[in-house]
């Protein structure tokens, strides 16, 4: 079946291929989302509220789009429209994640409206909004990332705003089921949920997380949806810039990771720690809940070791 057609025009211009980069938490999405803000012709957005509000209630509550393909489209489409607009004070308003990445200060804009020719998002945890993305826009470019589980744990479990959610009274895993936002898929995984320790809440984060990715990938083309190794955008950013630039057919900013000068101490600017760096961090007790709760798509994956 054909895409929908769709027309959402914002500050003169009709939204085409918006590009969304999507991944478990500290998986590096916000990290390709600088790059991308900093791209020639991209307005692209991080955590506005308009969107932040709609991806929380929709990957929190499935349950409220479900059956409602074109409703929740549709809303997609409007909190994208309200983000996405550009006026002489309306990076004031604009997310602290947002600013930073555009390097706002005071009331500048972060684009020049002239210049826009593209549309993109990377705000937080939108991947749970995946395929509502794909209904509100069929001919979106999907970018996911994805990041050794073990490294992805370790994140969350330095970051307040990741170990919030799993607070009595805001996890919702038994009113809300399945629940695609904890990784809580079976009647096992939510009777596990009360005894898990945080390290094991996140590493079931994670392996949802890769579990729907795998999905996404079985139901798109190679045209629309690429996958992106954190390990790989760190190490080699130069070839990763290139390889995304021929997705999104649009040349792609450098990849803001700072390599250390021969007498420079390296100045770390990514989310969370090195590619490897759990093992300063994890205990040995948290490594086998890790194991136990995602060891087959760790192993999958190829972040068995």
């Amino acid at each position: 079946m054909p895409p929908r057609p769709y027309i959402l025009v914002v500050n003169g211009r009709k939204v085409r291929q918006p590009v969304f980069v999507i991944g478990a938490p500290h998986s590096g999405a916000d990290l390709l989302g600088r790059a991308l803000k900093r791209s020639p012709e991209f307005h692209l957005t991080i955590g506005q509220d308009a969107v932040q509000s709609v991806v929380y209630a929709f990957a929190r509550s499935p349950s409220i789009q479900r059956g409602r393909t074109d409703a929740a489209a549709t809303v997609l489409r409007d909190a994208f429209a309200q983000a996405w607009q550009i006026s002489a004070t309306a990076c004031l308003t604009c997310s602290p994640l947002c600013r930073q990445a555009g390097q706002v200060n005071g009331a500048a804009c972060c684009v020049a409206e002239r210049d826009i020719a593209r549309y993109g998002d990377a705000s937080p945890d939108l991947m749970y909004c995946a395929e509502g993305l794909v209904d509100a826009f069929p001919d979106a470019k999907l970018i996911q990332i994805i990041r050794d589980g073990k490294d992805v744990v370790a994140g969350m479990l330095g970051d307040p705003q990741s170990l919030s959610w799993f607070r009595p009274g805001i996890a919702n895993v038994e009113s809300e089921f399945p629940n695609p936002f904890y990784g809580v898929e079976t009647d096992e995984d939510q009777a596990a949920w009360p005894d898990l320790t945080p390290a094991g809440k996140c590493a079931l984060r994670w392996r949802g997380s890769v579990r729907a990715m795998a999905r996404l990938r079985a139901s798109m083309s190679a045209e629309q949806l690429t996958t992106l190794r954190y390990e790989n955008m760190i190490r080699h950013p130069g070839p990763t810039a290139a390889a995304v630039s021929d997705f999104i057919g649009s040349k792609l900013a450098p990849i803001p990771v700072r390599q250390p000068g021969p007498t420079q101490p390296r100045r770390d600017t990514r989310p969370g720690p090195e590619p490897g760096g759990w093992r300063k961090v994890l205990t040995a007790a948290q490594v086998a809940e890790v194991a136990d709760v995602a060891g087959p798509e760790l192993l999958r994956t190829g972040y068995g070791q």
